[in-house]
């Protein structure tokens, strides 16, 4: 029965989003469950397209991802694909008339990454940013919303900008890894080789203006989001706090985490700020 394999598909993404990303996976179960579960389905696919040009360094990878964009646009031609994830996602595409523009607009960053290792000027870094994490915010707000396409107008810059932000803090976070793993470099005019107290606090100063339109987004966001959306702001907060205390030579040296003890408190502080209208 198609039901079943639908069922399947849809555990798929979710079991995709829990094993790669555990705030991400907690953020999400915060969710009211009429919406969780298409979340998940956006997560699980740009989570795929990201793990081709990130991981699989021993198999081509411009195969693969030409395969999987392949998939992508046959299975929400065709509102069904043998690919579980991709299943899961042309079903919350259709469910919420998520626009073709926005997934096109991050296929083609993933697909950056497959041979661009710098990025030379702000124009090329906030289009990268745009594909990247702009759009997943963006698709996750048409969830959100549930088809109230004047809210959606009145959020997208926000929903932008918070996206903008959790990007630009994984930037931070792995800056090490990015430059010398993948031999990538996203933020324009930086030296990471010289990095810098006064060059990361610029990085950190344009973050910290992201969040505040962010958080102007989040506070507007159905009752059935805010939670989720805004134990995620917390926590990527709470990062960029860490970050900003720790010396640049050291961000370049090793990776800057948020603690599970620290975690769980971040959470029932979301949880009492929504609660309590406090936001």
């Amino acid at each position: 029965m198609k039901s079943i394999f639908d069922h399947i598909a849809r555990h798929c993404s979710m079991h995709v989003t829990k094993s790669y990303s555990t705030s991400f996976s907690s953020a999400t179960k915060l969710l009211a469950p009429s919406i969780r579960q298409d979340i998940y389905n956006i997560y699980g696919f740009v989570r795929f397209a990201d793990e081709i040009v990130d991981t699989f360094h021993d198999y081509d990878k411009e195969a693969l991802f030409d395969d999987f964009e392949r998939q992508l646009y046959d299975a929400i031609e065709k509102k069904i694909s043998l690919n579980p994830i991709l299943n899961a996602f042309q079903e919350t595409v259709h469910k919420y008339n998520i626009p073709e523009h926005l997934y096109d607009a991050f296929m083609s960053s993933m697909r950056k990454d497959l041979y661009k290792h710098t990025y030379k000027t702000v124009e090329e870094y906030e289009q990268y940013i745009y594909g990247s994490a702009d759009v997943v915010g963006l698709m996750c707000l048409k969830v959100f919303v549930k088809g109230d396409n004047e809210l959606y107008d009145e959020l997208k810059h926000d929903a932008k900008k918070l996206g903008s932000a959790f990007q630009k803090v994984n930037f931070l976070r792995d800056l090490k890894a990015d430059h010398e793993d993948l031999n990538r470099a996203y933020f324009p005019n930086v030296n990471l080789e010289k990095l810098d107290e006064s060059t990361k606090m610029r990085i950190i100063s344009e973050i910290e203006d992201d969040f505040k339109a962010g958080l102007r987004g989040i506070v507007r966001l159905p009752v059935e989001a805010k939670l989720g959306v805004y134990t995620a702001y917390v926590y990527y907060s709470k990062l960029l706090q860490k970050l900003k205390k720790t010396p640049s030579l050291q961000i370049k040296s090793t990776r800057i985490r948020v603690n599970d003890y620290q975690k769980v408190g971040l959470l029932a502080q979301s949880y009492l700020s929504c609660r309590l209208n406090l936001i």
